[in-house]
């Protein structure tokens, strides 16, 4: 995924009621900027760190500039946008990258599913005898050394999810959870236990049951963000 237009290399000053930042840009000017992430956002936004923004043409938004990217204090450059992993993922299916998603005819969006309300990130289907994959996407940005960790908070949602994976898999369809990790610094993914303890045993309890996670690293880069490689999913 190429971003649209060039974006715009600022300094973080701060990041407040989970979906502000107040950035200061090359020119000195002080802004308030959009942020996309539920997250702690753990490791990722230190004041003083080069971030990069993307701005939005349209005349009704309050906040008009975008956080996407963040640089560590190890130099390490971190898409930090929820809003994209689910494009990025099917682009990385479209273009055969995630080899555990081919083989299906039809990717579909924001699904309704499941006993508790939810929507799958992508339904993916054949038309045939296959039986249906139920795709749910997840943003990783933290690490710990050289493993990436999910999720940065506590995440009740994050754990409804998967009890949803495990009812798709009772019903006979598959479910695949798909971490979508945003940098290139880390060779494997884990649950943050240490973080959310009920999560990680949600994940194992999923895994055992039939549920599949598969992780995939993005190269990220100011002009751009996509999914390159695997990773294991260490549990």
């Amino acid at each position: 995924m190429e971003f649209t237009t060039p974006l715009i290399e600022a300094t973080l000053l701060r990041r407040y009621k989970r979906f502000l930042a107040d950035v200061r840009l090359g020119d000195g000017e002080v802004i308030t900027v959009h942020t996309a992430n539920t997250g702690s956002m753990l490791g990722c936004a230190e004041p003083g760190s080069r971030v990069w923004l993307s701005r939005s043409e349209s005349t009704t938004r309050k906040y008009p500039y975008s956080w996407e990217i963040t640089e560590t204090t190890a130099g390490v450059l971190v898409g930090i946008n929820t809003a994209l992993p689910n494009a990025l993922v099917q682009e990385a299916i479209e273009a055969g990258v995630i080899g555990e998603l081919q083989g299906y005819q039809s990717v579909r969006g924001e699904v309704a599913y499941g006993a508790e309300r939810s929507r799958i990130d992508w339904l993916l289907e054949d038309g045939g005898e296959q039986a249906a994959c139920y795709v749910e996407v997840k943003n990783v940005t933290a690490a710990v050394a050289d493993t990436a960790i999910f999720p940065d908070a506590v995440s009740a949602r994050g754990a409804k999810h998967l009890r949803e994976l495990m009812g798709v898999v009772a019903a006979g369809q598959r479910g695949v959870l798909c971490f979508c990790v945003q940098r290139n610094d880390v060779t494997a993914v884990r649950p943050a236990d240490e973080i959310d303890a009920v999560y990680g045993k949600t994940l194992r309890e999923a895994l055992q049951n039939g549920v599949e996670a598969v992780a995939y690293q993005a190269e990220v880069t100011p002009t751009g963000i996509a999914l390159r490689r695997s990773l294991p999913v260490m549990c």
